[in-house]
């Protein structure tokens, strides 16, 4: 008679947290919704039409978030932009859903060599082959853009950024 009022109340409480599961989705099923939008961004990026592309993949993460491929589509409009900041935290989004996305650290690894961040590209290169043991395109394309290094203005940007003009001194102090 002392455990009926508990035991009412934890039958209850589990039929109530059993019944939270049926309406989820799993993770693995994205909206149908998103993959059109995310098709419509890629046929759109493929015909250079950028910001349409930008446009239907922003909806596509707005309608799912957890749509991978629109992150890295999204990183390849931001790219193609010369938006690397962007593409950067785009894949970065897309890796936070699945760590060992190749596609995704080659991007990444692609737009951190943009930005003249090739170390960090280096250190995505080096995942990749963890990865890929038998080889993988990817690999390719991201050694063949750190072998390339970065372009002339983020290097030049680098360097000035580095060396106070001539007749002034640098603006820090030493501790």
């Amino acid at each position: 008679m002392r455990f009926g009022p508990l035991a009412i109340a934890l039958s209850l409480m589990l039929a109530t947290a059993s019944s939270i599961g049926f309406g989820q989705r799993p993770d693995s099923q994205i909206d149908p919704r998103s993959m059109s939008l995310l098709r419509d961004g890629q046929t759109a990026l493929a015909a250079g039409r950028l910001d349409d592309a930008e446009n239907a993949l922003e909806t596509a993460l707005a309608v799912d978030p957890r749509n991978r491929g629109a992150y890295i589509a999204i990183g390849q409009v931001a790219r193609q932009q010369g938006l690397p900041g962007k593409a950067i935290r785009m894949y970065g989004n897309a890796l936070a859903l699945e760590p060992n996305d190749a596609v995704a650290l080659a991007g990444q690894g692609e737009a951190m060599v943009q930005r003249g961040a090739v170390t960090r590209a280096k250190a995505n290169l080096t995942k990749l082959q963890g990865l890929c043991k038998k080889g993988c395109p990817q690999i390719a394309e991201l050694t063949a853009a750190i072998a390339k290094g970065p372009p002339v203005a983020v290097v030049t940007a680098q360097a000035t950024d580095k060396v106070p003009p001539k007749g002034q001194e640098s603006t820090t102090t030493k501790p």
